[in-house]
């Protein structure tokens, strides 16, 4: 067994938080620059501009989007770890608390009938799975509600198998147009329950953009559903093109028999993700 105080967590939820704020991921700005350098027009001016703003904010540490998202932290947490310390949840809100307000990161989260603000962009939404080993990684996501509002939920029937599935993630595109601020990523669960398909389409936004699935039939998936999106013609930032979105990563888990969730969600050009273990 191996002891963790939860302070560590804090600490390493602080530092993910700052830098997620500031900086896209290496494989986000590698498939921006894949497309600036495909496209042509006011698409090309759109996604060079986006490429601009990212450097200026890595350099100056300033937000790479005013919208510093809602903080969704997910954690695979080792079964031979015992944690100590204060409450694990306070732990990583803690970490979020800090982390904004010495980043000067917009605050964001509110009650949602009153509207008043938590004033500290917490409570973080925060995933636990155990997992074995003595370790415990740490994925932190800021989720902007500009993309987050296009994402949608279906409980489709089996019969609608793989072409409901790609049908569903295109037409959560088209419906959604320019305002997720394409190029998008799509994170796509398919599988579980009304619930947890949710969940997984959050969790496929963790991978690097361009990835596959190991599993051919899924890869697949992304594969055609990529196209598919990208022959929408709505383009950076719907200025048209060849690029609406970047990436489609899919991930799946079983399902009742009677049941096919697919759950999409969308994820805007400005992907921030970080990760650490401890």
């Amino acid at each position: 067994m191996r002891t963790v105080n939860t302070e560590k967590i804090e600490d390493c939820v602080y530092r993910l938080a700052r830098r997620a704020g500031v900086t896209l991921t290496k494989s986000c700005k590698e498939a921006l620059l894949a497309g600036y350098e495909r496209e042509e027009g006011a698409a090309k001016f759109a996604l060079g501009t986006i490429l601009e703003n990212e450097k200026i904010a890595r350099r100056e540490e300033m937000p790479v989007c005013q919208d510093t998202g809602m903080a969704v932290v997910l954690i695979k947490l080792g079964q031979e770890v015992v944690l100590t310390g204060r409450l694990l949840s306070d732990a990583v809100d803690e970490g979020v608390r800090r982390a904004y307000a010495d980043g000067g990161f917009r605050k964001s989260i509110c009650d949602p009938l009153t509207r008043v603000n938590t004033g500290d962009n917490t409570p973080a939404h925060l995933h636990v799975d155990i997992t074995e080993g003595d370790r415990v990684k740490i994925s932190f996501l800021p989720k902007g509600f500009g993309s987050e509002n296009m994402s949608r939920l279906y409980m489709l029937t089996p019969a609608e198998g793989r072409d409901g599935i790609v049908r569903a993630a295109v037409e959560t595109v088209k419906l959604a147009g320019s305002r997720p601020c394409p190029p998008v990523c799509l994170g796509i669960g398919i599988g579980g329950s009304f619930d947890s398909c949710a969940l997984l389409a959050k969790r496929a936004l963790l991978r690097d953009l361009g990835s596959r699935h190991p599993r051919g039939d899924v890869a697949s998936i992304e594969e055609e559903i990529l196209e598919k999106v990208n022959g929408l013609g709505i383009g950076a930032q719907g200025f048209g093109g060849k690029t609406t979105a970047l990436s489609v990563c899919c991930e799946v888990a079983p399902t009742h028999i009677a049941g096919l969730p697919v759950a999409v969600n969308v994820q805007c050009h400005c992907v921030r993700c970080e990760k650490e273990t401890i």
